[in-house]
């Protein structure tokens, strides 16, 4: 019901009244859903209000054109029309160029509900955004039809809302809601189909400030050494470590490279592996020098099968967006920061004995595209390694979770997430967590462990 309060004060004021209000709202609803990046370092007061600042006109927008066709065709053809414009702002912000940022949509507030969130595989996550923008519309055309009744000429809205506008509202909104969760019932009652696979995830839980700290290469090899013999015990096909889980270039460090390669020979499994690399071909002598963030596929001898090049880095983090043509603001991209990170440009699948799988790198699992890209090349599952230890034990984690539980559903996939602190899981087609990784008392971040499950090879029969 989170949009009711709102559609029943943009549809009494002004056109310009509706932008401000529908402005500060998108502010103080994306300044809170976004507190926790404030654990990282660096990350201030400053920041959190031009990334607020960015996402409100979404919502200003909304607002604005809700009230101008209430002014022009009335309340009934407004209020009717803001699922589509809701909708219409989530793809916006999602498409947006370098700035696009598929996050904190509506639809995601369903993820503990499988029944709701099957409707995804055919409509993407942006059908159950859909399905909720219609609820909160119906409830607030009833709201506003009570009150243009009530005898208080104060509580009235600018123009009613049709009798005939509100039952055909109503009664579309019960009809999506009632065919969704039917469709989600028939869906959840399919069993998975294919060969299973047994995969094993490794979290570290290495802190942040060890991690590219020579000091600690040792302690970090040996922590992943003992875990991945540990989850060899469980006879796993394929061992998974965290995004930049080894500390060093692994394909220019001799040394590092004959200590991984000596583990994955004892453990005699296929492994998969976050590092950050040089790319095997230079592009340009603009990038000579820089490295990617990698994602690399051992087979059980030893021999790197192949490379994955993270395609979506984080602007401003990773990369420096039009850094020559643009003179960004200091406190936004201080003097001394450049862009190192080479960005990939294809999608890469890996081969284990004719199951192909993708990985996805931190935060590439919120681009829908991206993910969906590497199924319709081939990818029978899918991998998330991300290290999230820049956000402690904040919800930032939780997060991604949702937006990982929801590239399972869209591509009818399992996804397997591998986490430095956590939360390293699996998901089912269907979006339900199977297992995560937990200590003794129940908590899935920042604890140390190894979790191995199987997943289905192929995708699921209703797919």
């Amino acid at each position: 019901m989170a949009l009711v309060p709102l559609l029943i004060a943009i549809l009494n004021v002004s056109p310009r009244k509706a932008f401000v209000l529908s402005w500060v709202s998108g502010v103080i609803s994306f300044a809170l859903i976004f507190h926790w990046v404030f654990q990282v370092s660096g990350y201030k007061i400053i920041h959190h209000f031009v990334l607020a600042l960015y996402f409100a006109p979404f919502f200003g927008a909304f607002g604005l054109a809700i009230s101008f066709i209430k002014k022009r065709y009335g309340c009934t053809a407004a209020i009717s029309l803001a699922p589509f414009l809701w909708v219409s702002m989530e793809y916006i912000r999602s498409n947006i160029g370098f700035m696009a940022f598929p996050y904190a949509w509506l639809g995601y507030t369903q993820h503990e509900y499988p029944l709701v969130i099957q409707i995804a595989s055919v409509a993407g996550t942006y059908g159950v955004s859909f399905l909720l923008a219609m609820v909160n519309s119906a409830v607030a055309a009833l709201v506003l039809n009570l009150r243009y009744r009530s005898k208080n000429l104060s509580l009235r809205p600018i123009g009613p809302i049709s009798k005939r506008g509100l039952f055909l509202l109503s009664a579309t909104a019960a009809f999506l809601t009632i065919m969704t969760i039917s469709y989600g019932a028939i869906v959840l009652s399919r069993p998975t189909i294919g060969e299973k696979l047994r995969v094993s995830v490794v979290q570290g839980n290495i802190e942040q400030a060890k991690k590219w700290d020579r000091r600690y290469r040792s302690y970090i090899l040996e922590t992943y050494e003992k875990l991945s013999k540990e989850a060899s015990k469980d006879q796993p096909e394929l061992i998974v470590w965290p995004e930049a889980a080894t500390p060093g270039f692994v394909l220019k460090d001799l040394t590092l490279l004959q200590r991984i390669t000596g583990l994955v020979r004892e453990t005699n499994a296929y492994f998969l592996i976050g590092s950050c690399e040089y790319p095997k071909f230079e592009r340009s002598p603009s990038q000579i020098g820089q490295f990617g963030n990698t994602a690399l596929f051992f087979s059980p001898n030893g021999k790197v099968l192949g490379q994955y090049l993270k395609i979506h880095l984080v602007p401003f983090v990773e990369y420096v967006p039009y850094q020559k043509l643009i003179p960004w603001p200091r406190f936004i991209v201080p003097d001394r920061t450049k862009g190192y990170e080479v960005p990939g440009n294809k999608i890469t699948l890996f081969d284990l004995q004719g199951t192909k799988f993708g990985t996805v790198i931190c935060w590439e699992v919120i681009f829908p595209k991206l993910t969906r890209d590497f199924v319709k090349d081939g990818a029978q599952f899918l991998l998330n390694i991300t290290n999230e230890a820049w956000f402690g034990r904040s919800v930032g984690p939780q997060h991604y979770l949702i937006s990982s539980i929801f590239r399972a559903v869209e591509n009818r996939v399992y996804v397997v997430r591998c986490a430095n602190t956590g939360i390293s899981c699996f998901i089912d087609p269907y979006g339900r967590v199977l297992a995560r990784i937990k200590d003794a008392n129940n908590q899935d971040l920042l604890v140390r462990g190894v979790l191995t499950q199987t997943c289905s090879r192929f995708r699921t029969k209703s797919s």
